[in-house]
């Protein structure tokens, strides 16, 4: 027995209970089991639950568990060795369609952090790699070229309202008396500067890796006089730009460096700014408004423009005067007479611009409900459901950009994540992969491969609500914590009830779990076991047996050592409807 230590319970009445004594093992999984309507919950939940929450809630100032609902004490007499609880009960609490997969398990926040720190900018422009350039890159990318290369070393220069003279004068007295030209050296005395940016030549050299350090003097130079800014020509036909800033030299754009809330959903700083990061948006749903095409719109194809409308009217004498025929089904006019209908043009506003008019006024209840009658969720068109905004999207890791990894499957996603521990990580950013490959591991463990990172936790089913709670606990690190857990394995395929066993016996390594449970796998795998009974309801609420899951057999009417065994022989059960005693063959259960 680990640490030899218990839980003590003694009188425990609380529902259906009996008053019934029972010590559950520290440190060890506890399986409660027994038919519907034993107890099993009441003591579980209602009990063991409830006061080791309350007593935990009990050690805040009185300031802070105001905020906090109250738990009432259990019907027990006495409870002793209680650690701080936790419950993961089936079902998802949750109704924003803001939590997800990812949020519960808390795999966005490591995630947005290992983007942060090793995500690659790409210019939303010209998709070129956005780096902070160096002497050293600078020379890496050049010397790839081959030796003997000419090559012209120059920095850009925006002039502005300066005077040509002047310019001159600046750069002669500096040293630099050449500048690039359509393509060719000229010199600075006869050029005519006509251009509002100017590529100044530092040096003109032949590539040789032994001449390395007047090659990195010229680049230096280059980028103190072009203020982080640096150009190199080599040949007639290649044209490098460099800038030490986050900034595209090609495009001439600026980007701010990353923080990890650009890449939140949850955060102003990265969710789109047309759906708020929501994914989705409301709008006219033009299926509702024109619900028979086939019908004209002198017979009434615009639903909400009823024929005796000031709309209908209005509209009659637009399509009049436009010349859109008015006596054919909607379905066969002109794409460009169905777009002005629907958008609208100066002078008549269309659907949408009627709309528009009507949100205005949606402090009225029966607008309010008017528009409810034509609207619908749609994919918001600015993110195409991704939820981030575009700057976001532009940062990726191995062509895989935030979105995407959060489309993965958790099974693929965790191949892509594991693949990068080869790369080349500093400390902080290697810590961030293994805590997120971590969770995605124990993701996989539970039977949960099958879902993404960006799926809806109140689109999941009870088990799987369940065991992504799971993950988050074993993710936690918490010690010396009683975890409570309702059916772990519903909706759990066979295969994987080993997998789930392994994951609550790691959990057991330094906290106390107990579960309610009725697989028979997952009930071999635990240490102990306490099983309630014999039946339900009134006849329920005793303990049938209470200890380690290997002595069992000694139990007498109990449901489960029936069950476990597999035996044939007759099952003694109680019945609600009569208090004898029934003998039913496993066939008529």
């Amino acid at each position: 027995m680990k640490n030899g230590k218990y839980i003590s319970i003694k009188g425990a009445r609380q529902n259906n209970l009996k008053g019934f004594d029972c010590r559950i093992p520290l440190n060890q999984i506890t399986v409660i089991t027994g038919v519907s309507g034993s107890g099993k919950s009441s003591l579980a939940f209602d009990t063991l639950y409830a006061e080791g929450q309350r007593r935990y809630i009990e050690t805040f100032s009185p300031y802070a568990r105001q905020f906090m609902d109250r738990m009432d004490k259990p019907n027990v007499e006495k409870i002793k060795g209680i650690p701080p609880a936790i419950a993961i009960e089936q079902g998802s609490p949750v109704r924003t369609s803001r939590s997800t997969v990812g949020t519960i398990t808390e795999l966005t926040d490591f995630t947005k952090l290992l983007f942060a720190r090793i995500g690659t900018l790409y210019c939303r422009n010209c998709s070129r790699k956005v780096i902070r350039d160096t002497p050293e890159t600078i020379w890496e990318t050049i010397s790839k070229q081959g030796e003997g290369s000419r090559i012209i070393v120059a920095f850009p220069f925006h002039k502005g309202n300066l005077d040509p003279a002047m310019i001159r004068e600046g750069f002669m007295r500096e040293g630099f008396l050449r500048i690039l030209e359509a393509d060719e050296t000229v010199d600075l005395e006869d050029a005519g500067l006509n251009s509002p940016t100017i590529d100044v030549v530092v040096d003109r050299l032949i590539l040789k890796f032994e001449e390395k350090t007047r090659a990195m003097d010229s680049i230096e130079q280059a980028l103190r006089f072009g203020h982080g800014h640096a150009m190199i020509r080599i040949g007639h036909d290649i044209i490098f730009r460099f800038s030490t800033h986050l900034h595209c030299a090609y495009c001439d754009i600026h980007y701010k460096d990353p923080v990890p809330n650009l890449f939140s959903f949850n955060s102003p700083l990265g969710a789109c700014d047309s759906c708020r990061g929501f994914g989705r948006i409301i709008d006219i749903d033009l299926e509702k408004l024109i619900p028979n095409p086939r019908l004209s719109l002198e017979l009434g194809a615009i639903k909400p423009w009823d024929i005796e409308t000031h709309e209908y009217r209005k509209l009659m004498r637009f399509c009049i005067r436009q010349g859109i025929p008015v006596d054919i089904p909607f379905s066969k006019l002109k794409e460009e007479h169905q777009q002005v209908i629907i958008n609208g043009i100066r002078g008549f506003p269309g659907i949408r611009g009627f709309f528009k008019r009507l949100e205005s006024k949606s402090y009225k209840m029966h607008i309010r409900v008017f528009l409810s009658r034509y609207r619908g969720y749609f994919t918001c068109p600015a993110c195409r459901g991704t939820r981030f905004k575009a700057e976001a999207l532009l940062y990726k890791i191995k062509d895989l950009h935030i979105a995407d990894i959060y489309a993965l499957s958790i099974g693929k996603a965790f191949q892509f994540l594991t693949e990068l521990s080869t790369l080349a990580l500093d400390d902080a950013s290697r810590m961030l992969l293994s805590e997120i490959t971590s969770r995605l591991r124990y993701l996989n463990d539970v039977g949960l491969s099958y879902l993404t990172l960006n799926r809806q936790s109140r689109t999941l089913s009870g088990g799987e609500v369940e065991r992504v709670s799971l993950t988050k606990a074993l993710g936690s690190s918490l010690v010396n914590t009683l975890y409570v857990l309702d059916e772990p394995s519903v909706g759990l395929h066979p295969r994987d009830s080993n997998r789930l066993v392994r994951l609550l016996k790691e959990l057991s390594d330094h906290n106390t779990v107990v579960v309610v449970e009725h697989d028979p796998e997952i009930i071999s795998g635990c240490d102990n076991i306490l099983d309630l009974g014999p039946g339900a309801g009134a006849y329920g609420g005793h303990v049938v047996y209470s200890g380690p899951i290997s002595h069992i057999q000694n139990a007498k009417n109990s449901s489960t050592i029936f069950l476990l065994s597999r035996g044939s022989q007759p099952l003694t059960i109680y019945t609600e409807s009569s208090a004898a005693v029934a003998r039913l063959p496993l066939t008529d259960l």
